[in-house]
């Protein structure tokens, strides 16, 4: 069956929604789509577990993880940087995180970015951090709230 027509795809005119920049006090548990403006104080290398090893058709390269302390004036939390990203998250650097989202570990509060994600290095921001409200060492459980 054909059908008969233009074939000319119409375009929508979507229009880009201003970042709403939060801080890192405002961050909670299993939310995402978080936009900050941050300082990295401190970035630790973790040690990459060995992983099953892949067909010769598709070799994989070692992946970087490091773990980065990063804040602003309300708060700090630890950050989860992977690969490419672990090149703009150098102690003392501030950074913009785009569409960054909370991963529990352990019961503790992480911030990551994945595919969908941006992080950019921007000029030095005028605060100092607050590392005396750390986000990640709050331990929270999970509680099913069941009928009774």
């Amino acid at each position: 069956m054909a059908t008969t027509g233009t074939g000319a795809a119409v375009a929508s005119t979507t229009t880009k929604r201003k970042p709403v920049f939060v801080k890192v006090e405002q961050l909670k548990p299993g939310t995402s789509g978080h936009t900050l403006t941050v300082k990295v104080v401190d970035a630790n290398t973790v040690v990459p577990v060995n992983r099953k090893a892949r067909p010769a058709s598709r070799p994989s390269q070692p992946s970087r993880i490091v773990e980065c302390l990063i804040g602003d004036e309300t708060g700090c939390i630890l950050f989860t940087a992977r690969n490419d990203q672990v090149d703009l998250m150098k102690p003392g650097a501030t950074v913009i995180v785009r569409n960054s989202r909370i991963d529990m570990f352990k019961g503790t509060m992480r911030l990551g970015v994945d595919k969908w994600g941006r992080i950019e290095a921007t000029e030095p921001a005028p605060f100092t951090v607050k590392e005396d409200n750390n986000l990640s060492l709050v331990e929270y459980e999970l509680i099913n709230v069941g009928d009774q």
